[in-house]
């Protein structure tokens, strides 16, 4: 294949992937988004593999190591849970990054791939091959910290150093100084050692900060490091001059940065509060003396008498949260669904922004389970519709749903959009235990008047109710 096919090629799947994203944009048009990025992937890695820059001795390798990526893939497709799909895109996140750190070193030390460059050639391709190894690195590091903190092998709390925007600044101002010792060697021998210094120093970064970040943050984390992937493929292609990691990388890059902003509206939340170390787990701000303090009694219910509240009712918004994931409950509850709407109820589901540990993984399971598009809505859509609403079931989510948010200025998620499912008629909430979600925040919807508890595994619960509807 010559250099003009192959950038026609190039051209292609660059459509084809701006026409995923588009098709990503909305669940009804989801799979065909899916199905036009699978495309233009196969294009591309074709269009590489034919392309006039790889040798006939390298194809034997490319289709080696194709056969050991795409046997992992289809192992972790099969044998990985919805539960598990969070840890999972972090996990893709750091290979990334650990691709973009890998390739800036081969591109450095090959004498073919730096030989044609002379002059301000040579020195802008030094600053690509530098910002895409520091790139690299943060990315590679912080997506396998975040892997560890979404798959609970490290503990959620924010892990904050004293003094640590201080460390992050002598970090910065040291990795310039680098990036000018580099860009000013005269060898591969002498520049080697200030890239090594700034990717121990980046990989450093990436640890401290997401370890700062809290539970509650890590929705944007996940987006968060999505962007940073993007931007670590782009400086690749800048490395390999290859417009189409280029452009592909700038829109992933670009979306998962205004994805990162669209979360840390849903939350009240500044970006940069965000990256400087956030609420989590056991990591809130105890609540300022005098503040709002859950007061009341708790009033549990059984799954027969949840079950009447569902068949009395007119209109019912069932709110899932991350405890539906983790129960699997996501099919009993569209049978139940399907049993209310049976019997001429309304139901309708609110997705908040950042419920579950990614964006849109509630959409994710529910899609799984077959729930209709047109009766998934946004938070912004149906807040408005909870004080008409008769009940409004709560199953698994916690912070997403607290009042605190609104009524107790002194509380760390002061501000934060939630669900107000409060002002429903009847709410029921479905739990484990009285522990508090993932902001470390007590919730004083509990102990409601016009708020039930429904305490228990949700699957079985709601299993529960589902027979008791039946009867």
């Amino acid at each position: 294949m010559d250099s003009t096919l192959a950038s026609v090629a190039y051209l292609g799947a660059a459509i084809l992937f701006i026409l995923s994203l588009g098709g990503l944009s909305s669940p009804e048009t989801a799979r065909r988004g899916n199905l036009y990025g699978m495309v233009g992937m196969a294009i591309a890695v074709l269009a590489t593999v034919l392309g006039p820059q790889l040798t006939p001795n390298g194809i034997p390798w490319i289709v080696g190591a194709m056969a050991v990526g795409g046997t992992l893939g289809l192992y972790a497709a099969r044998v990985v849970k919805m539960t598990q799909m969070p840890e999972l895109v972090a996990l893709m996140h750091s290979l990334v990054g650990l691709a973009a750190m890998l390739v800036g070193f081969a591109n450095y030390i090959d004498p073919a791939a730096t030989a044609h460059f002379k002059g301000a050639e040579h020195t802008i391709h030094q600053a690509e091959i530098y910002i895409g190894v520091l790139i690299g690195a943060i990315t590679f590091s912080g997506s396998v910290i975040a892997f560890g903190k979404l798959s609970a092998r490290i503990s959620g709390k924010p892990l904050l150093i004293s003094g640590r925007h201080w460390i992050n600044l002598a970090g910065l101002i040291l990795v310039i100084w680098l990036c000018a010792r580099f860009v000013g060697s005269t060898s591969v021998a002498s520049g080697m050692w200030p890239l090594l210094i700034m990717t121990a120093i980046a990989l450093l970064f990436g640890i401290h900060m997401v370890m700062a970040i809290g539970g509650a943050d890590m929705p944007v984390v996940v987006s968060m490091l999505n962007s940073y992937s993007g931007w670590a493929a782009a400086a690749t292609g800048f490395m390999l001059s290859n417009d189409l990691l280029i452009v592909t990388g700038a829109l992933v890059g670009s979306s998962g940065a205004i994805l990162s902003y669209i979360m840390c509206r849903a939350m009240n939340r500044n970006f940069l509060s965000v990256i400087a170390g956030g609420f989590g787990t056991e990591g809130g701000k105890p609540a300022a003396p005098g503040g709002a303090e859950p007061a009341g009694e708790v009033s549990p219910i059984n799954a027969s008498d949840t079950a009447e509240l569902l068949r009395n009712a007119k209109n019912v918004i069932i709110v899932p949260g991350y405890g539906m994931a983790v129960a699997q409950a996501q099919h009993t509850v569209y049978e139940i669904t399907k049993l209310l709407r049976e019997k001429g109820v309304n139901v309708r589901f609110g997705i908040h922004p950042v419920a579950g540990r990614m964006p849109g993984h509630m959409n994710v399971l529910l899609a799984e389970a077959k729930v209709p598009y047109d009766i998934v809505m946004e938070m912004d859509e149906i807040n408005a519709d909870f004080p008409d609403t008769d009940v409004a079931m709560v199953i698994g989510a916690n912070d997403i749903v607290n009042p605190a948010a609104q009524e107790d200025p002194s509380s760390p998620i002061a501000g934060m959009p939630v669900l107000e499912v409060w002002k429903a008629k009847n709410s029921v909430v479905m739990k484990r235990s009285m522990a508090s979600g993932y902001a470390g925040v007590d919730n004083p919807l509990f102990y409601k008047e016009n708020n039930h508890m429904l305490f228990g595994d949700a699957k079985k619960m709601l299993d529960e109710v589902q027979s008791a509807l039946k009867a």
